[in-house]
């Protein structure tokens, strides 16, 4: 395997559509816009946003409808979810959604496919109306999904089609943060993403087991492995640092269950978190990467060669949109280098 490059791969996007304290969702599908048209010129593979539920700080809930929002927007970036948390639908209904995407935007739209709620219990519930929505059925799910885009894929005769979508190319990725669908995409031969920016101590465990168990298909001849990965970059080390303190404070009021917007960043975290909770956050979040150009390019370049990613998506949680775009614009310049 001959050593990866920074230059030999694509990058991507995945915009949680943050609501920042004192904004609105109005105001986040606005920057998203205006996000995705900036990094369409920078030359961003892809625009992925994803769903969850019940959380104040990310508007993106409706995810097919805010794709076709970013696609309608954009003429050349390829949009998509990253991702779709299947349990919480039926599958011809997102084999509807996204057929009718790929109609209205045709080779563009991408479906990441997740088996987690995105949610809490209680939500997941009111989201299915039943508690048949088990993350253990997901290989069903998926099974059924791909069939309505591609009849040959079923077993036996299906009345039911799914249109737009029968016969439809929606390239379709599954997304993790373990084991789980790392091992169930290789096996199908499709792409996989996996959430290094959430869950960096299971990356290499995970590739390992999506590289070993990869199957050619016709979608792939070869494994094709993307990677989250948070970058904060600003114009110096110490700026991305305070900028990076938005991001802290969001996984901190998620580990302390509290729902609060996402924060405007903040001098000194030691006067924010417990020290236990520090050392929690620095293993969640031991990934990523915070700092000026010469300090992001080393990383990345170090992230690239160490896990031999195919392609990586870059999330930026920042709260100010002129340095969310900014830090973008760096790791376009380092990626174009």
């Amino acid at each position: 395997m001959s050593d990866k490059q920074l230059k030999d791969i694509d990058y991507s996007v995945l915009d949680l559509a943050p609501v920042i304290e004192g904004g609105s969702p109005a105001e986040s599908f606005a920057n998203s816009v205006d996000l995705a048209q900036n990094v369409e010129k920078m030359g961003f593979t892809r625009y992925w946003m994803a769903e969850h539920h019940n959380m104040p700080f990310i508007a993106s809930s409706a995810t097919s409808v805010a794709i076709s929002h970013i696609a309608h927007h954009t003429s050349t970036i390829r949009v998509g979810a990253g991702g779709i948390m299947l349990p919480n639908h039926a599958p011809l209904v997102i084999a509807e959604q996204f057929g009718t995407l790929e109609t209205l935007f045709p080779g563009r739209i991408d479906l990441g496919l997740g088996r987690a709620p995105g949610t809490d219990q209680t939500t997941a519930y009111a989201l299915r109306r039943n508690k048949d929505g088990d993350a253990n059925n997901f290989p069903a799910q998926l099974d059924e999904l791909r069939g309505y885009f591609d009849p040959t894929l079923s077993t036996g005769i299906r009345s039911v089609r799914a249109v737009p979508g029968e016969g439809l190319n929606v390239p379709i990725w599954l997304l993790g943060s373990s084991g789980f669908s790392a091992q169930l995409a290789g096996q199908l031969g499709l792409p996989f993403s996996f959430a290094s920016h959430f869950s960096p101590n299971n990356t290499m465990g995970a590739l390992d087991l999506y590289r070993r168990n990869f199957t050619a298909s016709s979608t792939l001849s070869e494994p094709h492995a993307m990677l989250g990965v948070n970058v904060i970059a600003a114009d110096t080390d110490e700026e991305a640092q305070r900028l990076a303190t938005s991001l802290y404070q969001q996984f901190l009021n998620l580990v302390r269950n509290t729902n609060m917007l996402l924060q405007p960043p903040v001098e000194n975290m030691d006067e924010i978190w417990m020290e236990h909770e520090k050392h929690a956050l620095q293993q969640q979040l031991g990934s990523s990467i915070i700092g000026g150009p010469d300090k992001v390019k080393k990383e990345l370049e170090t992230f690239v060669s160490d896990t031999q990613a195919d392609e990586i998506m870059v999330i930026s949680q920042i709260y100010d949109h002129s340095a969310r775009v900014r830090s973008y614009e760096i790791v376009a310049d380092i990626m174009n280098s």
